[in-house]
Protein backbone atom coordinates (compact mmCIF):
# COMPACT_ATOMS: atom_id res chain seq x y z
CA UNK A 1 0.00 0.00 0.00
CA UNK A 2 1.60 3.54 -0.68
CA UNK A 3 2.20 5.60 2.08
CA UNK A 4 0.54 8.52 0.08
CA UNK A 5 -3.15 7.59 1.43
CA UNK A 6 -1.58 8.29 4.56
CA UNK A 7 -0.99 11.94 3.97
CA UNK A 8 -3.22 13.03 1.15
CA UNK A 9 -6.83 11.99 0.25
CA UNK A 10 -7.21 9.78 -3.17
CA UNK A 11 -7.70 11.55 -6.52
CA UNK A 12 -11.38 10.02 -7.21
CA UNK A 13 -13.53 12.87 -8.52
CA UNK A 14 -17.67 12.78 -8.10
CA UNK A 15 -19.11 12.13 -11.68
CA UNK A 16 -20.65 15.29 -12.78
CA UNK A 17 -24.71 14.79 -13.42
CA UNK A 18 -27.44 16.64 -14.31
CA UNK A 19 -28.46 19.58 -12.07
CA UNK A 20 -25.30 19.40 -9.69
CA UNK A 21 -25.50 22.57 -7.30
CA UNK A 22 -22.65 24.58 -7.92
CA UNK A 23 -20.99 24.16 -4.68
CA UNK A 24 -21.63 20.28 -5.13
CA UNK A 25 -19.77 20.43 -8.43
CA UNK A 26 -16.74 22.47 -6.68
CA UNK A 27 -16.12 19.77 -4.06
CA UNK A 28 -16.82 16.88 -6.09
CA UNK A 29 -14.62 18.28 -9.12
CA UNK A 30 -12.46 20.77 -8.35
CA UNK A 31 -9.52 18.58 -7.37
CA UNK A 32 -6.43 19.37 -8.85
CA UNK A 33 -4.50 22.55 -10.57
CA UNK A 34 -6.18 26.14 -9.92
CA UNK A 35 -9.39 24.03 -10.10
CA UNK A 36 -7.87 22.71 -6.77
CA UNK A 37 -6.74 25.78 -5.29
CA UNK A 38 -10.43 27.34 -5.98
CA UNK A 39 -12.15 24.41 -4.14
CA UNK A 40 -9.38 25.06 -1.05
CA UNK A 41 -10.00 29.09 -1.70
CA UNK A 42 -14.32 27.80 -1.00
CA UNK A 43 -13.45 26.11 2.33
CA UNK A 44 -10.81 28.24 3.25
CA UNK A 45 -13.65 31.28 3.03
CA UNK A 46 -16.69 29.17 4.68
CA UNK A 47 -14.78 27.10 6.98
CA UNK A 48 -12.35 29.66 8.80
CA UNK A 49 -12.50 33.56 7.32
CA UNK A 50 -16.63 33.35 8.05
CA UNK A 51 -16.03 31.45 11.31
CA UNK A 52 -16.22 32.33 14.89
CA UNK A 53 -17.85 35.89 13.61
CA UNK A 54 -14.49 36.46 12.11
CA UNK A 55 -13.86 40.05 10.12
CA UNK A 56 -13.37 39.44 6.79
CA UNK A 57 -12.23 42.51 4.51
CA UNK A 58 -12.77 42.50 0.22
CA UNK A 59 -10.76 44.57 -1.97
CA UNK A 60 -11.97 44.92 -5.45
CA UNK A 61 -9.62 45.91 -8.36
CA UNK A 62 -10.35 44.86 -12.19
CA UNK A 63 -13.76 45.60 -14.01
CA UNK A 64 -15.70 43.83 -12.25
CA UNK A 65 -18.88 45.70 -12.00
CA UNK A 66 -19.07 46.71 -15.24
CA UNK A 67 -19.53 43.11 -15.86
CA UNK A 68 -22.60 43.37 -14.18
CA UNK A 69 -20.87 41.05 -10.89
CA UNK A 70 -21.48 43.88 -8.49
CA UNK A 71 -25.53 42.94 -8.11
CA UNK A 72 -24.56 39.17 -9.09
CA UNK A 73 -21.95 38.76 -6.61
CA UNK A 74 -21.14 41.49 -3.99
CA UNK A 75 -24.12 42.65 -3.03
CA UNK A 76 -25.01 38.86 -1.92
CA UNK A 77 -22.33 38.43 -0.05
CA UNK A 78 -22.90 42.34 1.69
CA UNK A 79 -26.26 41.18 2.43
CA UNK A 80 -25.08 37.67 3.56
CA UNK A 81 -22.31 39.46 6.58
CA UNK A 82 -19.93 37.60 4.66
CA UNK A 83 -18.05 40.71 3.77
CA UNK A 84 -17.27 43.15 6.32
CA UNK A 85 -15.69 45.97 5.18
CA UNK A 86 -13.86 46.70 1.36
CA UNK A 87 -10.93 48.37 -0.70
CA UNK A 88 -12.12 49.32 -4.02
CA UNK A 89 -10.66 50.91 -7.45
CA UNK A 90 -13.06 54.26 -7.49
CA UNK A 91 -13.35 52.70 -11.17
CA UNK A 92 -14.93 50.02 -9.94
CA UNK A 93 -17.33 52.16 -7.64
CA UNK A 94 -18.33 55.04 -10.50
CA UNK A 95 -19.32 52.36 -12.56
CA UNK A 96 -21.59 50.46 -9.96
CA UNK A 97 -23.55 53.82 -10.26
CA UNK A 98 -24.90 52.70 -13.33
CA UNK A 99 -26.65 49.91 -12.06
CA UNK A 100 -27.78 51.73 -9.23
CA UNK A 101 -29.36 54.71 -11.25
CA UNK A 102 -31.40 52.35 -13.33
CA UNK A 103 -28.76 52.88 -16.38
CA UNK A 104 -28.21 50.14 -19.28
CA UNK A 105 -24.61 48.57 -20.23
CA UNK A 106 -24.54 45.43 -22.63
CA UNK A 107 -22.85 42.04 -23.39
CA UNK A 108 -21.39 43.16 -26.57
CA UNK A 109 -17.79 41.35 -28.52
CA UNK A 110 -13.86 42.38 -27.47
CA UNK A 111 -13.68 42.01 -31.77
CA UNK A 112 -15.87 45.61 -32.62
CA UNK A 113 -14.29 48.56 -34.25
CA UNK A 114 -13.46 51.04 -31.59
CA UNK A 115 -13.13 54.23 -34.06
CA UNK A 116 -17.00 53.53 -35.46
CA UNK A 117 -17.90 52.77 -31.55
CA UNK A 118 -16.54 56.16 -31.18
CA UNK A 119 -18.00 57.62 -34.17
CA UNK A 120 -21.47 55.81 -32.28
CA UNK A 121 -21.08 57.15 -28.98
CA UNK A 122 -20.41 53.83 -27.89
CA UNK A 123 -18.20 52.92 -24.70
CA UNK A 124 -16.23 49.14 -24.92
CA UNK A 125 -14.86 47.63 -21.91
CA UNK A 126 -13.40 44.54 -23.50
CA UNK A 127 -16.70 42.95 -24.49
CA UNK A 128 -18.76 45.16 -22.20
CA UNK A 129 -20.86 47.84 -24.14
CA UNK A 130 -23.26 50.63 -23.21
CA UNK A 131 -23.62 54.40 -24.67
CA UNK A 132 -21.52 57.26 -23.91
CA UNK A 133 -24.51 59.41 -22.29
CA UNK A 134 -24.31 56.46 -19.09
CA UNK A 135 -20.94 58.20 -18.37
CA UNK A 136 -22.48 61.64 -19.11
CA UNK A 137 -25.52 61.16 -16.90
CA UNK A 138 -23.74 59.20 -14.10
CA UNK A 139 -21.05 62.31 -14.11
CA UNK A 140 -24.29 64.57 -13.61
CA UNK A 141 -25.41 62.47 -10.69
CA UNK A 142 -22.41 62.79 -8.89
CA UNK A 143 -21.68 66.02 -9.18
CA UNK A 144 -25.52 67.02 -8.03
CA UNK A 145 -25.28 64.66 -5.45
CA UNK A 146 -21.95 66.39 -3.83
CA UNK A 147 -23.29 70.02 -4.13
CA UNK A 148 -24.92 68.74 -0.82
CA UNK A 149 -24.59 70.68 2.75
CA UNK A 150 -23.37 67.34 4.50
CA UNK A 151 -20.42 66.89 1.41
CA UNK A 152 -18.67 70.49 1.83
CA UNK A 153 -16.56 69.53 4.37
CA UNK A 154 -13.08 67.36 4.58
CA UNK A 155 -14.06 63.73 4.90
CA UNK A 156 -12.60 60.05 4.84
CA UNK A 157 -13.43 57.81 1.46
CA UNK A 158 -15.65 55.83 3.70
CA UNK A 159 -17.83 58.56 4.89
CA UNK A 160 -18.16 59.84 1.19
CA UNK A 161 -18.99 56.69 -0.21
CA UNK A 162 -21.56 55.82 2.85
CA UNK A 163 -23.10 59.53 1.82
CA UNK A 164 -22.95 58.70 -1.75
CA UNK A 165 -25.01 55.23 -1.27
CA UNK A 166 -27.55 57.10 0.40
CA UNK A 167 -28.65 58.45 -2.51
CA UNK A 168 -28.02 55.94 -4.84
CA UNK A 169 -30.42 54.28 -2.93
CA UNK A 170 -32.81 56.76 -2.73
CA UNK A 171 -32.73 56.47 -6.89
CA UNK A 172 -33.13 52.95 -6.44
CA UNK A 173 -36.37 53.26 -4.53
CA UNK A 174 -37.31 55.99 -6.87
CA UNK A 175 -36.93 53.95 -9.94
CA UNK A 176 -38.04 50.43 -7.98
CA UNK A 177 -35.48 48.64 -8.35
CA UNK A 178 -33.35 46.91 -5.18
CA UNK A 179 -30.00 45.05 -4.89
CA UNK A 180 -28.82 46.56 -7.62
CA UNK A 181 -25.53 48.88 -6.10
CA UNK A 182 -22.82 47.95 -4.09
CA UNK A 183 -22.83 51.41 -2.48
CA UNK A 184 -26.45 51.19 -1.98
CA UNK A 185 -26.39 47.82 -0.48
CA UNK A 186 -22.76 48.93 2.02
CA UNK A 187 -24.75 52.23 2.79
CA UNK A 188 -27.91 49.74 3.80
CA UNK A 189 -25.88 47.12 5.76
CA UNK A 190 -22.73 49.31 7.40
CA UNK A 191 -20.28 48.55 5.27
CA UNK A 192 -17.34 51.09 5.24
CA UNK A 193 -16.25 51.04 1.38
CA UNK A 194 -12.91 52.51 1.05
CA UNK A 195 -10.45 53.53 -2.56
CA UNK A 196 -6.90 54.01 -2.10
CA UNK A 197 -6.73 56.44 -4.61
CA UNK A 198 -9.98 58.92 -4.85
CA UNK A 199 -8.54 60.53 -7.90
CA UNK A 200 -7.97 57.92 -9.91
CA UNK A 201 -11.41 57.57 -11.58
CA UNK A 202 -14.84 59.11 -12.42
CA UNK A 203 -15.72 59.99 -9.37
CA UNK A 204 -12.91 61.68 -8.60
CA UNK A 205 -12.42 63.82 -11.68
CA UNK A 206 -15.83 64.85 -10.75
CA UNK A 207 -15.18 65.92 -7.14
CA UNK A 208 -11.68 67.93 -8.26
CA UNK A 209 -14.23 69.38 -11.01
CA UNK A 210 -16.41 71.02 -8.44
CA UNK A 211 -13.54 72.19 -6.72
CA UNK A 212 -13.11 74.55 -8.73
CA UNK A 213 -16.42 75.75 -8.38
CA UNK A 214 -15.70 76.26 -4.79
CA UNK A 215 -17.20 72.85 -3.73
CA UNK A 216 -15.14 71.75 -0.22
CA UNK A 217 -14.99 68.54 -0.49
CA UNK A 218 -12.01 67.22 0.40
CA UNK A 219 -10.47 63.81 0.95
CA UNK A 220 -8.93 62.69 4.28
CA UNK A 221 -6.55 60.14 3.24
CA UNK A 222 -4.66 60.03 6.83
CA UNK A 223 -8.16 59.23 8.44
CA UNK A 224 -8.32 56.27 5.82
CA UNK A 225 -5.10 54.73 6.65
CA UNK A 226 -5.74 54.89 10.66
CA UNK A 227 -9.70 53.96 9.80
CA UNK A 228 -8.57 50.72 8.00
CA UNK A 229 -5.81 49.85 10.56
CA UNK A 230 -8.27 50.32 13.03
CA UNK A 231 -11.36 48.03 11.92
CA UNK A 232 -8.32 45.37 11.86
CA UNK A 233 -7.46 46.19 15.24
CA UNK A 234 -10.57 45.63 16.70
CA UNK A 235 -10.80 42.53 15.03
CA UNK A 236 -7.81 41.36 16.75
CA UNK A 237 -7.94 42.88 20.37
CA UNK A 238 -10.96 41.55 20.89
CA UNK A 239 -9.47 37.97 20.09
CA UNK A 240 -10.90 37.03 16.66
CA UNK A 241 -10.14 37.00 13.12
CA UNK A 242 -8.95 39.29 10.35
CA UNK A 243 -9.37 37.69 7.06
CA UNK A 244 -8.51 39.22 3.77
CA UNK A 245 -10.36 38.25 0.57
CA UNK A 246 -8.39 39.92 -2.45
CA UNK A 247 -9.72 40.31 -6.13
CA UNK A 248 -6.91 40.86 -8.42
CA UNK A 249 -4.23 43.13 -6.78
CA UNK A 250 -2.90 46.40 -7.33
CA UNK A 251 -3.50 49.29 -4.80
CA UNK A 252 -6.43 48.33 -3.12
CA UNK A 253 -4.38 45.24 -2.24
CA UNK A 254 -1.40 46.93 -0.54
CA UNK A 255 -3.98 49.12 1.18
CA UNK A 256 -5.88 46.02 2.94
CA UNK A 257 -2.34 44.64 4.23
CA UNK A 258 -0.56 47.53 5.19
CA UNK A 259 -3.22 48.00 7.61
CA UNK A 260 -0.45 45.12 10.05
CA UNK A 261 2.17 47.34 9.00
CA UNK A 262 0.86 50.28 10.36
CA UNK A 263 0.05 48.99 13.59
CA UNK A 264 3.08 47.59 14.24
CA UNK A 265 5.80 48.93 12.22
CA UNK A 266 4.41 52.60 12.29
CA UNK A 267 2.20 52.64 15.95
CA UNK A 268 4.32 50.19 17.69
CA UNK A 269 1.47 47.96 18.74
CA UNK A 270 2.30 44.59 19.46
CA UNK A 271 0.33 42.05 16.87
CA UNK A 272 1.10 39.25 13.97
CA UNK A 273 -0.58 40.27 10.68
CA UNK A 274 -4.15 39.05 9.28
CA UNK A 275 -4.84 35.79 10.13
CA UNK A 276 -6.36 34.37 6.50
CA UNK A 277 -5.37 35.53 3.23
CA UNK A 278 -7.25 34.75 0.24
CA UNK A 279 -6.21 35.57 -3.64
CA UNK A 280 -8.10 35.46 -7.09
CA UNK A 281 -5.09 36.97 -9.53
CA UNK A 282 -4.00 36.24 -13.05
CA UNK A 283 -0.35 38.36 -12.13
CA UNK A 284 2.64 36.43 -11.56
CA UNK A 285 5.16 36.78 -8.58
CA UNK A 286 8.40 36.91 -10.52
CA UNK A 287 7.57 40.13 -11.88
CA UNK A 288 7.78 42.25 -8.94
CA UNK A 289 4.66 43.34 -9.07
CA UNK A 290 2.38 43.89 -5.76
CA UNK A 291 -0.38 42.33 -7.51
CA UNK A 292 1.57 38.68 -7.98
CA UNK A 293 3.01 39.08 -4.39
CA UNK A 294 2.37 35.88 -2.67
CA UNK A 295 1.23 35.17 1.18
CA UNK A 296 4.74 33.54 2.24
CA UNK A 297 6.11 37.23 1.36
CA UNK A 298 3.46 39.52 3.23
CA UNK A 299 4.99 37.14 6.47
CA UNK A 300 8.38 38.73 6.21
CA UNK A 301 6.39 42.46 6.24
CA UNK A 302 4.40 41.45 9.01
CA UNK A 303 1.39 41.09 6.94
CA UNK A 304 0.36 37.80 7.55
CA UNK A 305 0.50 35.93 10.18
CA UNK A 306 3.11 33.36 9.89
CA UNK A 307 1.03 30.45 11.44
CA UNK A 308 -1.72 30.74 9.60
CA UNK A 309 0.54 30.83 6.38
CA UNK A 310 -1.00 27.49 5.19
CA UNK A 311 -4.19 28.11 5.15
CA UNK A 312 -3.01 31.30 2.54
CA UNK A 313 -4.61 30.45 -0.90
CA UNK A 314 -4.13 31.90 -4.02
CA UNK A 315 -5.82 30.56 -7.05
CA UNK A 316 -4.36 31.92 -10.18
CA UNK A 317 -7.68 32.22 -12.19
CA UNK A 318 -9.31 35.26 -13.64
CA UNK A 319 -11.76 36.71 -10.78
CA UNK A 320 -14.99 36.89 -13.10
CA UNK A 321 -14.58 33.28 -12.72
CA UNK A 322 -13.98 32.63 -9.63
CA UNK A 323 -15.92 35.48 -7.58
CA UNK A 324 -19.26 34.09 -8.81
CA UNK A 325 -18.31 30.38 -7.99
CA UNK A 326 -16.96 31.35 -4.58
CA UNK A 327 -20.48 33.65 -3.77
CA UNK A 328 -22.89 30.64 -5.09
CA UNK A 329 -20.50 28.29 -2.45
CA UNK A 330 -20.84 30.37 0.21
CA UNK A 331 -24.14 31.07 0.26
CA UNK A 332 -24.99 27.61 0.13
CA UNK A 333 -22.72 26.53 2.66
CA UNK A 334 -22.95 29.08 5.12
CA UNK A 335 -26.19 30.65 7.36
CA UNK A 336 -26.55 34.43 6.85
CA UNK A 337 -24.07 36.49 9.48
CA UNK A 338 -25.21 38.80 12.05
CA UNK A 339 -24.15 42.49 10.17
CA UNK A 340 -21.61 44.04 12.06
CA UNK A 341 -22.21 47.07 10.32
CA UNK A 342 -18.81 48.19 11.23
CA UNK A 343 -19.38 51.85 9.50
CA UNK A 344 -21.62 52.42 12.86
CA UNK A 345 -18.51 52.19 14.93
CA UNK A 346 -15.37 53.81 12.97
CA UNK A 347 -15.49 57.01 15.29
CA UNK A 348 -14.95 54.65 18.79
CA UNK A 349 -12.59 52.09 16.51
CA UNK A 350 -10.39 55.39 15.70
CA UNK A 351 -10.25 56.33 18.97
CA UNK A 352 -9.62 52.72 20.15
CA UNK A 353 -6.50 52.58 17.93
CA UNK A 354 -5.23 56.53 18.50
CA UNK A 355 -5.11 55.49 22.30
CA UNK A 356 -3.33 52.54 21.99
CA UNK A 357 -0.95 54.59 19.54
CA UNK A 358 -0.35 57.37 22.31
CA UNK A 359 0.88 54.82 24.66
CA UNK A 360 3.15 52.59 22.64
CA UNK A 361 4.09 54.51 19.83
CA UNK A 362 6.78 57.11 19.30
CA UNK A 363 8.14 59.35 16.90
CA UNK A 364 11.63 58.17 17.02
CA UNK A 365 12.61 54.72 15.84
CA UNK A 366 10.33 51.81 16.53
CA UNK A 367 11.66 48.65 18.18
CA UNK A 368 12.30 45.87 16.02
CA UNK A 369 10.28 42.91 17.51
CA UNK A 370 11.26 39.87 15.76
CA UNK A 371 10.57 37.01 18.14
CA UNK A 372 6.49 37.21 17.89
CA UNK A 373 5.93 35.63 20.74
CA UNK A 374 2.09 35.90 21.44
CA UNK A 375 0.55 37.52 24.50
CA UNK A 376 -2.99 35.74 25.92
CA UNK A 377 -5.24 33.78 23.12
CA UNK A 378 -8.66 34.86 22.67
CA UNK A 379 -10.97 31.75 21.66
CA UNK A 380 -9.85 32.16 17.98
CA UNK A 381 -6.04 31.08 19.30
CA UNK A 382 -5.20 34.72 18.06
CA UNK A 383 -3.06 37.17 20.22
CA UNK A 384 -5.55 39.38 21.85
CA UNK A 385 -3.33 42.62 21.74
CA UNK A 386 -4.09 44.59 24.58
CA UNK A 387 -5.67 41.91 27.04
CA UNK A 388 -3.13 41.15 29.12
CA UNK A 389 -1.30 44.48 29.46
CA UNK A 390 -1.86 45.41 33.21
CA UNK A 391 1.82 44.49 33.94
CA UNK A 392 3.26 44.91 30.61
CA UNK A 393 5.83 47.25 31.93
CA UNK A 394 7.36 44.61 33.94
CA UNK A 395 7.18 42.02 31.16
CA UNK A 396 8.38 43.65 28.36
CA UNK A 397 11.53 44.75 30.78
CA UNK A 398 12.19 41.09 31.23
CA UNK A 399 11.47 39.78 27.51
CA UNK A 400 13.03 43.03 25.72
CA UNK A 401 10.86 42.05 23.02
CA UNK A 402 8.07 44.65 22.81
CA UNK A 403 7.87 46.62 19.30
CA UNK A 404 7.46 49.84 21.00
CA UNK A 405 10.52 49.91 23.41
CA UNK A 406 12.14 52.46 21.38
CA UNK A 407 13.41 55.45 23.49
CA UNK A 408 10.33 58.20 23.54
Amino acid sequence: MSSLNKKFPRLLPTPITSGIKASDLIDGAFKAYNGGRLAEACRLFTQKMLAQDGTVGLSLTGALTPAGLGRAALVPLLKAGFVDWIISTGANLYHDLHYGLGMELFAGSPFLDDVVLRKDGVIRIYDVLFDYDVLLDTDAFVRQVIQGKEFQKTMSTDEFHYLLGKYVHERELQLGIKETSVLSAAYQHGVPVFTSSPGDSSIGMNVAAMSLRSSKLQFDVNRDVNQTAAIVYDAKSSGKTSSVFILGGGSPKNFMLQTEPQIQEVMGISERGHDYFLQCTDARPDTGGLSGATPAEAVSWGKIDPDTLPDCVVCYADSTITLPLLTAYALDRVAPRPLKRLYDRRDAMLETIRKQYLKHGTVEKIGHRTDLAKEKKGRSGRSVVGASRKKESTKEAAAGSRAGKAKR
